[in-house]
């Protein structure tokens, strides 16, 4: 696909866009296989993403965190486009069925309804383990896989196991070369669930993430948290070097496949 039809399309999209206050951003990609647009509100994020060995674009879209987009991506439209053969005129029908797909009576009511979410979730405080989880993709992107799996195959979703196994060793490799910036996006990161989490998410955040922190790195990380946050983690290091009661032993989910073969019998 040429620069020219990816931009037609993605212009259309972005002028649809702008009356929901949703702004195109600059993004860069490494990856030769697609193109990519990035459109971003106060409550939603939408893509468009184009995969040159597929010859497909899709128009997607997400929530919106204080992070970023949350990148829980549903499909919205998808389409064929082939460079060779295809032109302006495949551009055009494309470019329509975007707009319809993110400015029609559906699309409002996926805003509205996301956005009351969001605004729930904040408000009471009940951001769970596995919304904590979906938030260190934005720092941390291979995260989604892991995170796929482990709710397909485990419920309820196995917070601490997983924070420690997959989430730790990897904010403990972020903080040794993190810039001042990073650190802030990790300590804004952090502060902003441990405001919006249950108790289960709060006692992740200090027990077991920032507890495991090494010492060396204490006061970079500590400068970038909430006071909330900072004395919550005062707190939580009395756990530091003792035994947590792990959690109880989950019953494992059948996979998808199993439970597709079980129903056909």
């Amino acid at each position: 696909m040429q620069d020219k039809h990816f931009r037609l399309i993605a212009d259309k999209v972005a002028e649809a866009l702008a009356s929901q206050n949703i702004t195109e951003q600059k993004v860069s990609n490494d990856n030769s296989n697609e193109k990519v647009a990035l459109f971003t509100g106060e409550s939603m994020a939408y893509s468009i993403v184009y995969y040159f060995d597929k010859k497909q674009i899709l128009m997607r879209s997400c929530g919106m965190t204080d992070e970023g987009p949350d990148n829980d991506w549903h499909i919205l439209a998808k389409w064929m486009f082939d460079g060779e053969n295809d032109g302006t005129k495949e551009a055009e029908s494309i470019s329509n069925d975007f707009v319809d797909a993110v400015s029609g009576t559906a699309a409002v009511k996926r805003m509205k309804t996301t956005k009351a979410k969001r605004k729930k979730s904040e408000d009471e405080g009940n951001a769970d383990p596995i919304f904590l989880a979906k938030r260190f993709v934005s720092l941390f992107p291979e995260l989604k896989e892991d995170i796929k799996e482990e709710d397909e195959f485990y419920y309820p979703f196995r917070g601490v196991t997983f924070t420690r196994a997959k989430i730790v060793p990897k904010v403990n490799e972020y903080v040794k070369t993190a810039s001042k910036s990073q650190l802030e996006k990790l300590g804004q990161l952090l502060s902003t669930q441990y405001g919006n989490g249950n108790a289960d998410t709060r006692s992740i955040i200090t027990i077991v993430i920032l507890n495991s922190i090494p010492m060396e790195n204490f006061e970079a990380v500590d400068e970038y948290l909430s006071d909330d946050l900072k004395k919550a983690w005062k707190g939580a290091r009395r756990f530091i070097g003792k035994k947590v009661k792990p959690e109880k032993p989950k019953k494992k989910k059948k996979s998808m496949a199993q439970r597709l073969t079980e129903s056909g019998n």
